[in-house]
């Protein structure tokens, strides 16, 4: 059974961790699953926004399968557990269509870290985050540290890493952990109405946006180009003739 499911259905993709048996805890082979998801969508001229999702009621994503790495000695640690998590995370961070992370129930430790890695988390009231790899004498290894800190900032980041203390649904929105909540039988239809919301605007100026805001491309060059597109013709036309806006991705 694949661990990691990849679902295109028009112009929005769905990833899905299917290892719900074990709360969706990342082993190898999930993250040999999110990179071929990657790969597929960097590929894709199709694709204008992807969710990323675990099966299952319980967990969006428990974390690191402590069995995978527990055997592991230090150095091939480092060479393959932490380097593998880092590449797969940050490939997913620098997608160029936007990722939408759809969190029902855990959240916690290297799961947070995959939510951290997409441009937008939508979370189930229920839901509960946490970064407890201190408790276990460890720290978090793929990025969180930073990415948590730009989220949510320096103290708040240090709190919850430092604690290891869990926090519900409600302090992740209050503290911008989560863009906002939604009752948990109503996650997927919220977090689809955005995602077809964002897949019927213009692609090339969302992806360049994206880029704009995450320090990739400076806004005047984006602006430019953005301007010189069939897109931007599409647009003002749209506009002066108040209809739909039909867009082409070029």
């Amino acid at each position: 059974m694949n661990k990691v499911d990849l679902d295109i259905r028009g112009s929005v993709a769905h990833i899905t961790l299917q290892r719900p048996h074990k709360l969706n805890a990342i082993d190898p082979d999930m993250l040999d699953g999110l990179e071929s998801a990657a790969a597929a969508l960097e590929r894709s001229t199709s694709v204008r926004v992807a969710v990323l999702a675990g099966a299952g009621a319980r967990a969006f994503c428990v974390g690191a399968d402590i069995r995978a790495w527990a055997a592991l000695e230090p150095l091939d640690m480092w060479r393959q557990w932490i380097h593998d998590g880092h590449r797969v995370m940050n490939r997913l961070s620098e997608l160029r269509m936007p990722l939408i992370a759809s969190i029902g129930g855990f959240a916690f430790g290297g799961g947070l870290e995959l939510a951290l890695a997409a441009d937008i988390r939508i979370a189930a009231d229920t839901a509960t985050f946490a970064m407890p790899e201190v408790s276990i004498a460890t720290v978090p290894g793929w990025g969180g540290t930073a990415r948590l800190a730009a989220v949510i900032g320096i103290p708040r980041a240090k709190e919850m890493i430092f604690s290891a203390r869990r926090i519900d649904a409600a302090t992740a929105e209050r503290w911008g952990l989560v863009n906002r909540l939604a009752p948990t039988d109503e996650l997927e239809a919220s977090v689809d109405a955005l995602a077809r919301q964002i897949s019927a605007q213009a692609p090339v100026a969302v992806q360049m946006a994206k880029q704009c805001i995450d320090g990739g491309t400076p806004e005047a060059l984006a602006g430019a180009l953005a301007a010189s597109l069939e897109d931007a013709r599409e647009g003002l036309a749209s506009f002066e003739e108040r209809r739909k806006a039909n867009y082409a991705g070029r």
